[in-house]
């Protein structure tokens, strides 16, 4: 009767196809480690190591790669991004003019880069058409702002 350290080989392979894939999903280099920790499993068994010393090498060679490649292989592929913000946080400081009269219950305004936001005002004044604001901070789709002193 064949014993599971017989086909143990079958099993590193499995686990590896299964955390390669995952990686291939989330692109954070963690299951890249454990599937090459896989791979020195399966060494192992291929040199008639038993099961239990398998996977200890397997486990201290996952460790070993997380700890000191990875880091060094996200820096890499991090270092082309682009720096400029997006989305929400490039909106914060943005300059905008009033063109509904902006309450703390209602108003819009038309920020600088061309979108029209519901806003509501930080203080307690009310703001006018034509007024120049600055956003301080968005909820939702509402952008909280405050009257931007006029420079003389």
């Amino acid at each position: 009767m064949p014993t599971i350290a017989e086909f143990a080989w079958i099993a590193w392979l499995v686990l590896m196809a299964v955390f390669l894939v995952i990686e291939m999903l989330t692109l954070d280099f963690t299951f890249l480690m454990l599937g090459i920790g896989g791979l020195a499993g399966l060494a192992s068994d291929l040199f008639g190591a038993p099961i239990w010393l398998q996977v200890i090498i397997a486990a201290i060679v996952s460790v070993l790669l997380i700890f000191l490649l990875r880091p060094p292989l996200l820096r890499r592929l991090r270092r082309g991004e682009d720096a400029a913000q997006t989305n929400v946080p490039a909106l914060i400081g943005l300059t905008g003019q009033v063109v509904d009269t902006v309450t703390d219950t209602t108003g819009l305004v038309k920020l600088a880069n061309g979108e029209t936001w519901t806003a509501r005002v930080v203080s307690a004044a009310p703001l006018g058409p034509g007024q120049t604001v600055r956003v301080l901070r968005i909820d939702g789709a509402t952008a909280y702002v405050h009257k931007l002193e006029e420079q003389s």
